[in-house]
Order: structure tokens, then sequence, then C-alpha cells
């Protein structure tokens, strides 16, 4: 299993010389299996992600993505994913909850392309475009199991635990644990090899930003620790954080949980 990073940021992209290192797409990952691959989220890193797809004569023309919620950071990039234009592909478009208040995913996309807000309409993508609400909280695809469980966020949030080949990874974005872990994740996420997890907030923003919806960095320590997962990366870093900032907080994250890093777009992790 592999995954990649196309975008790493939290709310709102950024594009100034100081976030370069970092970078400043917002939310979208590939992984990568020998069965097949999984798309999570669609902010604006999935504009690359579709580049290169066009480009692979590897790519499979059926194409799954998966959502966290439905946040302009995680669709705002889909209108220009440029598979979704190209008439030999076939994107699944999905989210898997028994308990997920996001059931009409079709609405969703066609309401973000109408004419107000983009010019091309959703029906004259080309694509063939499955909406699909899986109504569970575990799904498999070939090898590539894939188990879900809601957490706090306004308007609800999934968390995705993809296994496949032997191994797993749990991600995790966009959730406010409050006064204690929410139990939810750490029972997915118990013993994964790789926990991607927001940390958007230090502790101290954390304190002014009650009912945002967002954790803090040492949060996602927290929770690395509790589920003794093998390796943590930090992500959806918040856009008022330069690479400075990151910086500091990638030393002093160090202190707390040995393999942990913060995640940057295009980095690329094997398990």
């Amino acid at each position: 299993m592999k995954v990649k990073l196309y975008g790493t940021r939290g709310s709102i992209p950024v594009c100034e010389a100081k976030y370069q290192k970092y970078g400043g797409n917002t939310t979208c990952i590939l992984v990568k299996t020998d069965a097949g691959n999984i798309i999570l989220d669609a902010g604006t890193g999935i504009r690359n992600l579709g580049k290169e797809l066009h480009e692979s004569e590897k790519t499979s023309n059926d194409i799954f993505i998966g959502f966290s919620h439905f946040h302009w950071d995680h669709i705002q990039g889909f209108p220009f994913f440029l598979p979704a234009y190209d008439h030999s592909k076939q994107l699944t478009i999905t989210t898997i909850s028994k308990e997920a208040k996001f059931k009409n995913l079709k609405t969703i996309f066609k309401t973000q392309m109408r004419t107000e807000y983009f010019p091309i309409p959703l029906e004259s993508m080309g694509a063939k475009l499955n909406f699909q609400h899986q109504d569970d909280d575990q799904f498999i695809i070939d090898d590539i199991k894939i188990c879900t469980a809601e957490h706090s966020h306004p308007g609800g949030a999934l968390s995705y635990r993809i296994e496949s080949g032997g191994k797993s990874l749990v991600f995790c974005t966009d959730v406010e644990h409050g006064d204690s872990l929410d139990k939810r994740i750490l029972k997915l996420a118990d013993g994964v090899d790789l926990l991607i997890h927001e940390g958007m907030y230090t502790d101290e923003e954390l304190k002014s930003r009650p009912g945002w919806g967002h954790s803090s960095w040492r949060q996602a320590i927290e929770v690395a620790r509790e589920v003794k997962a093998k390796k943590l990366l930090i992500t959806h870093h918040d856009p008022d954080h330069d690479d400075d900032v990151l910086d500091e907080i990638g030393k002093q994250s160090k202190d707390f949980f040995e393999n942990v890093t913060l995640a940057r777009d295009k980095m690329e992790v094997e398990l």
C-alpha cells in the first residue's frame, strides 16, 4: 500500500512563498493498493492528481472517490478534476456510513456547479458519474476493505480505515475531540500502520475555537499513542501557519511521538 498526499492544507488554499515547503492545496489523498486505488476528498489538491492520472497510461477507467464530508475545502477541486471530463472514465463518488447526514450526493455537486458558481454544469463534464451512498459502515472492493466511523464536526464527518495486503491506514480529518478523545476514532484506528490525522491548531489556539470542528496537533499525537499507531502524519494545516510555524510544530511533536511527520503536498509514504 502506498499513499500520496496532494493537499494538506485546511479551510482555504494558500499560495504565498512562505507556505511552499508544506504546500497550499486543500485536502486530497490517493491510496494505492495492488487491488486498486482510492481517492479521499477533493480539495484543490485533486487538480494535480487528475493531471497525473490523465497523463498516465496505467490509469484505470474506474475511479473511486470517498468523502469525509462536503465543506468547501474538501470539494472545491472537483470541478477541475480532469478525468471527470473524459468520456472513457467512470467515477464512483461515495460516502460509507449508516449514520451519515449527507446522502443525496448528486445534489451537493450539482449545486456546486450551478452557473452562478461555475461555467460548466455537472451534466456536461463527460465522464459517467455514479453517486452512491453506502448505507453501511463497511465496504469491500476486491481486496480492499473500507470501514468508516462518524465523528464530531459541524454538519457531520467521517473517518476512513482502509485495509489491503495486510496493511492499514486511517484518515481522520476535521474532528473536534472536545475534552476527551473520540472513542469512535480510537476504535477505528486501533493498531493502525499509518494514522493520517488533522492537527490544525496548537493547544492554545484550540482553546479559543470551540465549535470550529478541529483538533490540535497534540491531540493527533494523543490519538496515535492511544491506538498504538506505527506512524503518524499530521495534516490539514491552518492556512495561517506558514513554513516556519510548521517547522517548529514538527520539532516539538518529536518530543511526544517518535514516528511523526508533518504532511506535505506531494509527500509519498509506502507501507
